[in-house]
């Protein structure tokens, strides 16, 4: 749980909500009442902020301010554009309006965190990220802002096996058939309402 990753540049690591290690890796990414999988930070930075001046990006992946490089994160060392044409179908040679991180940000970064690995080389085959969620969200819904984002993200992978969802529904729903944990089962129908 909360495991960190470090070999993306990162000035602040990924730290993902579960993850599994070994040669197959699991990201999981969970949410609850969440409208949304998570944006990129940098369009949010205000003015008197200090990171506006070398950091602040639009939304869109092109050429800002004083920056050399199409992505305020890729100019500051992290390699998220270095690794993205491999596992997307984005390019990261051209502008792009808008970025495809700016509303899909979390998601990427897990996406990342199985498909690259410590050792900087990437595999389509090697890992997927479980996007787990409350199907009581109006988000995670049709036409819900969770879901789209989820469609959007398994349309742009080359390889869409590497991002999956589930409810946290059929998770209790599963332990309850199995008859294991109860403990948990009436804790999470307590706290929760599942």
């Amino acid at each position: 749980m909360e495991h960190k990753l470090n070999h993306l540049g990162e000035p602040r690591p990924t730290s993902l909500d579960g993850y599994i290690s070994g040669n197959y890796r699991v990201a999981i990414e969970c949410k609850f009442t969440e409208p949304e999988v998570g944006t990129c930070s940098r369009p949010r930075l205000k003015a008197t902020d200090s990171r506006h001046e070398r950091e602040y990006c639009n939304g869109t992946y092109s050429m800002q301010k004083a920056r050399k490089e199409r992505c305020s994160l890729t100019e500051i060392g992290v390699s998220y554009w270095r690794y993205i044409p491999s596992l997307f179908k984005w390019k990261n040679d051209s502008d792009m309006n808008p970025c495809p991180l700016n509303r899909n940000y979390q998601l990427v970064r897990n996406i990342l965190a199985v498909g690259v690995k410590p050792n900087k080389t990437v595999s389509l085959n090697d890992g997927h990220v479980i996007l787990i969620y409350d199907e009581r969200n109006p988000a995670f819904r049709k036409d819900g802002e969770g879901l789209s984002t989820y469609i959007e993200m398994r349309e742009a992978l080359h390889e869409p096996r590497m991002l999956r969802k589930c409810s946290w529904q059929r998770i209790v729903q599963h332990i309850r058939e199995e008859n294991i944990l109860s403990w948990l089962t009436e804790n999470l129908a307590l706290k929760y309402g599942l």
